[in-house]
């Protein structure tokens, strides 16, 4: 192949010294420092600022539009790069200093430890937005300066093998041990090896205190950081106040600080009860419901068993089962439970692998050590689909999430779990006779209108509704003589009003939304951010977006949404676990790069007809309803996704790198392609009004109009439109 123009030029900042490495190594070095820093500030920031928890979409966003800008002006020789240290204090100092800021609250959504609208709140975060796009730019511009210096599909290649094993070494680093003071220090190294300005006094002066500022903000507590979750634990010590007569209900449980438990706490008499909180919120508690285990009359045994009875609930209903599933089985209270009313077997699912471990630690019942006991480590609404168990008694313990499940999605983690598919998967594993139960700390009336019409809808009954304060318990039952208690303890059985909601469903799993449609306060907040980085975007660009731009934008804005809908619905499949994601993000990088080869070697031009399989294998996967495909076994599945599901994605990737090898200015063109994926990572945010499939026909209308755009730029250059067959040709170009 012919160099560009670009190829040629001669290198706005100076050509590279002989001891530079090539543009190719550093190419895949800066690709592989952006996704891997990309990839840990969407898992860090959200769980130390919960400013951002439910906005953690955001972070991919604006990380896209830094490196988008960054690119863009990799011809104008500012040479930003010796920047990248002051901007990275700066972002990592604002964020520890942000550390526990909680989110505004939204009347469209239920959300966890929520504070009034205040306007300093969403000031920061959109300080937070436009602090982490600054600190790719860059980024951006080197990775763009690397493209001029290579031949565009050459440097292509070399950026997508880098995004890939930045990719891969942040999926196994997540996996096995995530800490913000190792991300931190692995970045610092990667830069510190492979630029020589980065070895300078002043900026190893600003990379010491970076990663001093991520070490100190580690020290607040004994902390565990787990696939989904900043995890830390503190012990419960009971608190009366002195003024009042003791009891009850002038008792609580006050938390401290603990690093430790006490060495005999499996045999000790009153062990201690124990809380985890996740991303610094309240989550759970570890501890036995064996009211036998204290001291006769004490404060601490009425507590221990005013909490069994919440857990004991749907044993009252129902007697003693002989097989328990639980699902959402946390630190294992639900399991203990099971263990004392007479389970000979109980199934415990859990998606979360520390979780457990920490149970084991820190429950003095050591539930899952129990030989009756069996543990699932893996997502709730997989493992209903891939087990044909029955079982007598079924529970959802309290799933209730507090994280998004996927880095570029604004689903949470049990999105999948509560549905009215999700519910029906679990009524079917109910055994002639038994019950499924299902246990939420509602708070909102609307709320508990959704959950009683989707496991009606569910089950094809209305379900026994019990109230105590705080918490409700949904029961179905396949037992037609079912004789219900009118009230346990200090439980209710109540009948629900029937008002109109919108239920939860596979295409539009949102349970915490109250209706179909964009909250008011995501609104604000994504009109705000896309006029920033509109903005942004047209002061560094110097001149509005041509054909070309536009062409390679709504590429960019199409194949993000596609990576979107494509990891929603293998973790419909699979499970919304972070493996699956980080291997669908693989699998997505990997076929881009078939792509790639497959446009080296066999096409010699772009030819619109290649715009014909790529919708018609996006229609293919938009007609065939997912619930199809989950109906059917696991290797059915698994062959789908193979196959069928990355095809659209193959196709969109030959248009790419077909065209974008044509480009006269590939760093500008590559920019245009980030930027698009920007504002599809905006849209991704329609899902909630439109739900899933939906967004499939945005995908379809992005990627015709990158069709017309390269129709148009043809037309305006007086290229022939090649409409006869595909040239091929077996070398390369």
């Amino acid at each position: 192949m012919n160099p560009s123009p670009v190829d040629s030029a001669p290198d706005p900042t100076g050509a590279p010294s002989p001891s530079a490495p090539s543009p190719a190594r550093r190419l895949f070095t800066l690709s592989f420092i952006a996704l891997f820093f990309e990839l840990m500030v969407i898992r860090w920031v959200p769980s130390e600022v919960r400013l951002v928890a439910y906005y953690a979409n955001l972070m991919l966003v604006s990380s896209f539009l830094g490196l988008g800008i960054g690119a863009i002006l990799a011809n104008r020789g500012w040479q930003l790069f010796r920047l990248f240290p002051l901007f990275l204090a700066v972002d990592i100092g604002f964020l520890v200093a942000l550390g526990g800021v909680s989110l505004p609250g939204s009347a469209g959504e239920l959300r966890l430890s929520m504070v009034d609208h205040r306007a300093l709140n969403y000031l920061a975060l959109f300080l937070v937005f436009s602090l982490n796009a600054l600190v790719f730019v860059p980024l951006g511009e080197q990775i763009g300066l690397q493209f001029q210096r290579l031949p565009p599909l050459r440097a292509y290649v070399w950026d997508l093998l880098g995004s890939l094993a930045g990719t891969l070494a942040f999926g196994l680093f997540s996996l096995l041990h995530f800490s913000p003071v190792a991300g931190v220090a692995i970045l610092i190294a990667l830069v510190v090896v492979s630029d020589a300005s980065a070895r300078r006094a002043r900026a190893l002066a600003l990379y010491a205190l970076v990663f001093t500022a991520v070490v100190w903000s580690g020290q607040r507590d004994t902390m565990w950081w787990s696939p989904y979750y900043f995890i830390t634990v503190r012990e419960n010590r009971v608190k009366i106040d002195p003024t009042q007569q003791p009891g009850v209900g002038k008792a609580w449980f006050d938390e401290v600080r603990v690093s430790a438990p006490p060495a005999n706490l499996g045999t000790m008499a009153d062990p201690p009860l124990y809380s985890v909180r996740v991303n610094q919120d309240f989550y759970q508690m570890h501890g036995t419901v064996d009211p036998s285990r204290y001291t006769a009359g004490s404060v601490q045994q009425q507590l221990v068993a005013g909490h069994r009875a919440q857990y004991e609930l749907p044993y009252r209903v129902i007697g003693q089962p002989a097989r328990v599933l639980i699902l959402g089985a946390g630190g294992g209270m639900d399991v203990e439970t099971a263990l004392l009313r007479g389970a000979q077997r109980v199934d415990a699912v859990e998606i979360d692998p520390v979780i457990p471990r920490l149970s084991a630690r820190f429950n003095a019942a050591q539930p899952y050590a129990n030989a009756n006991v069996v543990l699932h480590i893996g997502d709730a609404r997989a493992f209903l689909q891939k087990n044909r168990d029955l079982f007598d008694l079924v529970v959802f313990g309290h799933l209730d999430s507090q994280a998004l499940f996927s880095y570029g999605n604004s689903l949470r983690l049990d999105g999948y779990t509560y549905t009215v598919e999700g519910f029906r998967a679990a009524f079917a594993r109910v055994a002639p006779g038994g019950l499924l139960s299902v246990s939420f700390s509602v708070g909102q009336e609307w709320l508990a209108q959704k959950f009683t019409q989707m496991i009606t809808l569910a089950t094809g009954a209305e379900p026994l509704i019990y109230v105590n304060t705080g918490t409700i318990t949904f029961m179905a039952s396949k037992n037609p003589h079912l004789a219900p208690p009118a009230q346990v303890g200090a439980w209710q059985l109540r009948r629900a009003a029937n008002k109109p909601v919108d239920l939860a469903t596979d295409d539009w799993p949102y349970l915490y939304l109250q209706k179909r449609g964009i909250p008011s306060d995501y609104a604000l907040v994504i009109g705000g951010l896309l006029t920033l980085s509109v903005g942004a975007l047209l002061a560094f660009r110097g001149r509005g977006f041509g054909r070309p731009d536009g062409h390679f934008l709504f590429l960019g804005w199409g194949f993000m949404l596609l990576q979107t809908k494509s990891i929603g619905d293998c973790s419909l499949y699979f499970g919304t676990t972070w493996l699956v994601t980080t291997i669908v993000i693989a699998g997505v990088l990997l076929m881009v790069l078939l792509a790639n080869w497959v446009t080296q070697h066999f096409l010699r031009n772009f030819h619109p007809w290649l715009y014909l399989p790529l919708f018609l294998s996006l229609a293919t996967v938009l007609a065939i309803p997912r619930e199809t495909i989950l109906a059917q076994e696991l290797g059915w599945r698994v062959a789908w996704t193979l196959t069928i599901v990355p095809l659209p994605i193959f196709f969109a990737g030959l248009i790419f790198s077909s065209t974008f090898r044509e480009s006269p200015q590939p760093a500008l063109a590559f920019g245009a392609n980030l930027i698009g994926a920007m504002l599809g990572g905006f849209c991704e945010y329609l899902g909630m009004w439109v739900g899933s499939q939906a967004l499939g026909a945005i995908v379809a209308s992005a990627y015709g109009l990158s069709l017309l755009c390269a129709l148009g730029q043809r037309r305006a250059a007086k290229l022939p439109l090649p409409l006869g067959g595909i040239s091929l040709h077996s070398a390369p170009p």
